[in-house]
């Protein structure tokens, strides 16, 4: 998996995306502002340092916590082509949209995919991501990211520090805004 320099901004212009060598649908631009309470996008009750994701990979579902209070609960697709990889991460960096690309063209396991949505990097190029080229969740579909459905996606990085105000493209964390504590277990 390649991990490409971003701004985090919709790139105009890349409307051709690839998924195991076949063609996909990109995503849309964006039509308007986020509204984070019309999409049921939930405010921090707890303090920064007690959110944390869960990933179960033998059930296939994200949950997101504070202290022990269970605040999303998600289906996702986790590595098929190459294994997601287990421990405990943070989130390193946040970017809107992202193009990833990868894979191998004799495999067929070949991918370019502009535009990728609601990017949080936790182990390399290794991410929690929505996704725009399948909706086979609860089943294993990646190349080892966390593949979520968009509007899931989208919820869960407006709720993870650091935190990221809509109108903003791109966010690392700080000693101050750490990123959110990310679990990945069998």
């Amino acid at each position: 998996m390649k991990l490409l320099a971003q701004t985090g901004e919709y790139q105009e212009g890349l409307a051709s995306a690839v998924f195991n060598n076949s063609p996909v649908n990109t995503v849309q631009p964006p039509l308007a502002d986020t509204f984070l309470d019309v999409l049921g996008i939930k405010k921090a009750k707890a303090a920064p340092e007690n959110k944390w994701i869960e990933i179960d990979l033998s059930e296939q579902r994200l949950k997101a916590w504070e202290g022990d209070q269970l605040v999303y609960d998600f289906l996702v697709s986790t590595g098929k082509w190459g294994l997601t990889p287990v421990g405990e991460f943070r989130i390193w960096t946040k970017l809107k949209y992202t193009l990833m690309a990868g894979g191998s063209k004799a495999l067929n396991t070949y991918y370019y995919l502009p535009n990728v949505p609601y990017t949080q990097y936790f182990y390399g190029g290794y991410g929690i991501h929505g996704t725009y080229w399948h909706s086979n969740f609860g089943h294993p579909m990646s190349h080892g990211c966390i593949n979520m459905y968009t509007p899931e996606a989208e919820k869960l990085f407006y709720w993870t520090q650091p935190y990221i105000p809509p109108e903003q493209y791109s966010k690392n964390p700080t000693k101050e805004d750490p990123g959110t504590r990310v679990v990945i277990h069998e």
